[in-house]
């Protein structure tokens, strides 16, 4: 069940962007910000850790054309999203996001509350990205499982906040919200 502080108003500016790895999440996002007038705010939360992260850090930062400004965020989502102030904003990704909690061990729902609050402030139309990780099998250890849920929580709650919400399918989106 969801917790009483995020059934709440949804907000309008905010859309969700859920998909399975490949599925085109990123790249729809980015097409769809750009119709906003530029410039706009890529909030990265990967970090490149090995060779193979960052190749996927750089396809993703060569498809994207001038009038892009980044703001590496592997933790502090409420303030990447502060210091964006009026542009369009593109948080990729709330997964990644959430692993750099889970193994930085910190807390995640104060965490999420901060983001929470953060998006309620900002009137800027705002992406989120995300995977629905669900879907597959139930991983083999406490840490996977415990990944998979917590997503899975929150996923639900940006849903609920979000005043749109697509889920991507071989690039193409659908609408659930």
């Amino acid at each position: 069940m969801l917790k009483a502080r995020t059934i709440i108003q949804s907000l309008a500016h905010v859309t969700l962007v859920l998909g399975g790895a490949r599925s085109g999440k990123s790249r729809y996002a980015e097409t769809c910000i750009t119709k906003a007038p530029s410039p706009w705010v890529y909030v990265a939360t990967g970090q490149a850790y090995d060779e193979e992260m960052k190749a996927r850090i750089a396809e993703h930062q060569s498809r994207r054309a001038q009038g892009w400004q980044t703001i590496e965020a592997p933790v502090d989502l409420a303030g990447a999203i502060a210091k964006a102030g009026k542009s369009p904003i593109l948080v990729d990704c709330l997964t990644l996001w959430l692993t750099n909690l889970m193994l930085g061990e910190y807390d995640i729902e104060s965490a999420i509350a901060r983001f929470e609050d953060a998006l309620a402030q900002c009137a800027a139309p705002i992406f989120l990205v995300s995977n629905e990780v669900g879907l597959g099998i139930v991983p083999n250890s406490s840490l996977g499982r415990r990944f998979r849920d917590e997503a899975g929580k929150l996923n639900q709650r940006m849903a609920a906040r979000a005043g749109r919400v697509l889920f991507m399918v071989a690039g193409l989106p659908m609408t659930l919200k």
